[in-house]
C-alpha cells in the first residue's frame, strides 16, 4: 500500500486494485467525514494526477463520478469544488453507511455467523465485550 498526499488529503493506493475506485472511495469518506469542507475547491485533475503519480484520466473517471453522484460541481473557469447541499452529503452519507452494513452482514453471514449471533457480537462490542 503506497500513501501519497495531496494537500490536506492523504491518499492510500494499492497498486493492485483499480485507481479511480480508491481515489473515489477515499474522497467521498473525507466528505461524508467533514474532512473536505462544503464549497471546498478540490485539487485540478492534473494537480491531484501529479501529485499521485497517476494518470490525469484517472483522477477525470473519480472526478466525473463524485459529480454524478452530486458530491461535486465543476464551475467552468473555477474548478471542481465540494457541494454546498448539505443534503446531497447526508444522503450520500446515509447511502455509505447502508452499504458498509450490508457488506458487514454478507461478510459475517458466509463465515456461518445467524442473526443471532451478529446482534450478540454487536450488543458485547457496544457494552465494551469482546
Amino acid at each position: 500500500m503506497d500513501e501519497r498526499k495531496v494537500g490536506s488529503l492523504t491518499f492510500h493506493l494499492d497498486l493492485s486494485q483499480p485507481l479511480y475506485e480508491q481515489i473515489l472511495q477515499q474522497m467521498s469518506s473525507a466528505i461524508v467525514r467533514g474532512e473536505i469542507a462544503l464549497g471546498e475547491k478540490i485539487p485540478s485533475v492534473r494537480e491531484m494526477a501529479l501529485a499521485l503519480k497517476i494518470n490525469p484520466n484517472t483522477v477525470m473517471h473519480a472526478y466525473k463520478e463524485m459529480e454524478r453522484e452530486g458530491l461535486t460541481e465543476t464551475r467552468r473557469g473555477q474548478g471542481t469544488f465540494i457541494t454546498t447541499a448539505q443534503s446531497r452529503v447526508d444522503g450520500f452519507r446515509a447511502q455509505f453507511a447502508e452499504q458498509v452494513i450490508d457488506e458487514f452482514l454478507e461478510k459475517m453471514q458466509s463465515i456461518g455467523y445467524s442473526w443471532e449471533d451478529i446482534h450478540k457480537y454487536l450488543n458485547a462490542k457496544q457494552g465494551g465485550g469482546l
